[in-house]
């Protein structure tokens, strides 16, 4: 019998970590069983075990992946001294809305996850500190001499992420009661690419 191709390996560990990526986002950690992931794959729970060993080794496995890809899109902009401010929020934003475009489940995965305290957690969240660190950094930099200096950090960062990670978050309800396509919501995200930037900067030089 002849052996199984590489590829066939790879594509049933990107079937495993796809299954356990949405039922991790759909569930939590706690309520998803081994079993289940096989299943949501189509595969055999030993196939699971043999590529993962377990359980905790699959979710963590999914959730550096994911912040991976969140922070390689985001921190290099944050010490690119070439940019204005304005200029930072602008590639930031950007950059932002295209991940989650591409990640709609994973502010549902993060929140579903910041409500337990495991330990499996504490990465994840340091890494989420050290982005947070750099973004304040940047913009402490960017505002110094201006206008901007009143504004206080806080509330700028609570009505950044709002406008950025809210409509992926109300993006059921807002495609039903707006009676939206998948590509309906895609367009007005790219929109948003341009006019996030605009509002924020607003915020920044309001007197």
């Amino acid at each position: 019998m002849a052996k199984k191709k590489k590829i066939d390996d790879g594509s049933a560990e990107q079937k495993i970590k796809e299954a356990a990526r949405k039922l991790f986002t759909e569930r939590g950690f706690d309520a998803v069983k081994t079993r289940d992931i096989a299943a949501e794959a189509d595969i055999n729970l030993a196939l699971l075990n043999y590529y993962f060993r377990s359980k905790e080794n699959l979710f963590d496995i999914v959730m550096f992946e994911n912040f991976e890809q969140f922070m390689q899109q985001l921190i290099p902009v944050f010490g690119d001294e070439r940019l204005s401010l304005e200029e930072r929020l602008e590639v930031i934003i950007g950059r932002y809305i295209d991940m989650l475009t591409a990640n709609p489940d994973l502010p549902f995965f993060i929140m579903n996850q910041m409500k337990s305290d495991s330990s499996k957690l504490l990465g994840v969240k340091d890494k989420m500190a050290k982005v947070r660190d750099a973004f304040i950094k940047s913009l402490g930099k960017g505002m110094k001499g201006g206008k901007a200096t009143q504004v206080n950090i806080t509330h700028f960062m609570m009505n950044y992420m709002g406008l950025v990670i809210f409509p992926f978050i109300a993006r059921p309800m807002l495609m039903r009661v707006n009676n939206l396509t998948d590509k309906d919501f895609n367009v007005l995200m790219e929109e948003r690419k341009e006019m996030v930037p605009v509002w924020l900067n607003a915020i920044l030089n309001a007197k």
